[in-house]
């Protein structure tokens, strides 16, 4: 029996003729998953195998590059289940699904209009106006990471510009830090697909932070922001967009002040400091996640995770979802919280707009430490 079935066979059946299985971790699947599959870990193929055999339907296992799921798919064959691995993975898939969509970019820009304009459009709009994100003259540079809310991002300001309020310029700017070649094709074919015009660069990003024992995704996202700015300024652009939305921001809150021992948000924006003139902006800033997980479920749309080297390896072969980002554990924290209070979110982001400077014992101000007695 072959070990290897790819997606191109797998079309010439209904998705439904095959028991999808998706190995994958909790925190890759959020990404998304092919339709109909489920997850199921590769550690509790063992209980399923009576079951699937009882089925007679072929069961396809899937990782996120097709490198994980071959040797559970052997055992699998071992115990007389007819299985397959997918070849490639789901990043693979997901490339040859976008391939053969071409309906979806109509149907996901006719839904920010109608189905989730109050959702996400609507928050959009106010954050551009409470937080004047935008100005009459403004060049944005929209940087895309290939992710779903960069992409979605890229759709609202092509909605916002569709209204034709005030005159802006838009550049859709795309950082290739070493993604390899099936992330970098599904970045391409989203882009095709969702009419996002690309200006592509390249960076050695991801190949340096290899290299760094400890906290490689703060550096990463250090050197990401200055050669955005660099590339921005380049192109003549006075703003940088980046996706950062809601849960982010409660997120941020949250590790500032139990990783950091500091209170501090993620701004909704920042005048450069190293860049003169360049400001960075973040206009999904009241937008929930999950409306941007439902906005790409409802259109069959599918992206890129991180795409790092720690992130294709680490979403396959961790069963259990273990990580050592502190921000999946501050996303599991809120989780719990919000059991007990359903507002915890919309308090914590509250709380930052709500500050007691008089119940405050010391604050900085430009680098400078101050303490309550100053002026007590």
């Amino acid at each position: 029996m072959n070990i290897e079935i790819t997606p191109e066979e797998m079309s010439e059946k209904r998705l439904s003729s095959y028991i999808l299985v998706d190995m994958r971790n909790k925190s890759a699947t959020d990404y998304g998953t092919i339709p109909g599959a489920v997850c199921i870990p590769a550690t509790e193929f063992d209980e399923h195998v009576s079951e699937w055999k009882g089925q007679g339907v072929p069961v396809i296992v899937y990782c996120m590059t097709g490198e994980q799921s071959v040797e559970p798919v052997k055992r699998l064959q071992a115990q007389g289940v007819e299985a397959y691995s997918l070849a490639g993975g789901y990043s693979r898939w997901v490339v040859f699904d976008i391939k053969h969509c071409e309906s979806k970019k109509k149907q996901a820009e006719e839904s920010i209009r109608k189905t989730f304009h109050k959702r996400l459009f609507s928050p959009f709009a106010k954050a551009l106006n409470t937080y004047e994100l935008l100005q009459p003259g403004d060049h944005v540079a929209v940087c895309v990471s290939g992710g779903k809310d960069s992409f979605l991002m890229a759709k609202l300001f092509q909605e916002i510009k569709r209204h034709h309020k005030f005159d802006f310029d838009l550049t859709f700017m795309c950082m290739n830090p070493g993604y390899n070649d099936t992330n970098l094709a599904v970045i391409q074919e989203n882009a095709r697909l969702l009419d996002v015009p690309l200006t592509m660069f390249d960076s050695d990003i991801f190949d340096i932070v290899d290299t760094v024992p400890k906290n490689p995704c703060y550096l990463c996202a250090r050197m990401r922001r200055g050669w955005l700015y660099s590339k921005a300024r380049e192109l003549g652009c006075n703003k940088i967009a980046l996706g950062h939305h809601y849960d982010d921001v409660i997120e941020t809150i949250l590790m500032g002040m139990l990783y950091g021992a500091q209170v501090q948000t993620m701004m909704p924006k920042l005048k450069s400091t190293n860049f003169e003139g360049m400001e960075l902006i973040r206009p999904l800033y009241l937008i929930r996640e999950d409306d941007i997980k439902r906005w790409r479920d409802t259109n069959g749309l599918h992206f890129i995770q991180c795409a790092c080297h720690f992130t294709d390896t680490c979403s396959s072969i961790d069963p259990e979802g273990h990580t050592n980002s502190k921000r999946m554990e501050i996303k599991q924290l809120i989780r719990e919280l919000k059991k007990v209070n359903p507002n915890v979110e919309k308090n914590i982001f509250k709380s930052v707009e709500n500050v007691n400077l008089s119940t405050i014992i010391a604050w900085k101000k430009d680098g400078v430490k101050h303490f309550f007695t100053e002026d007590y």
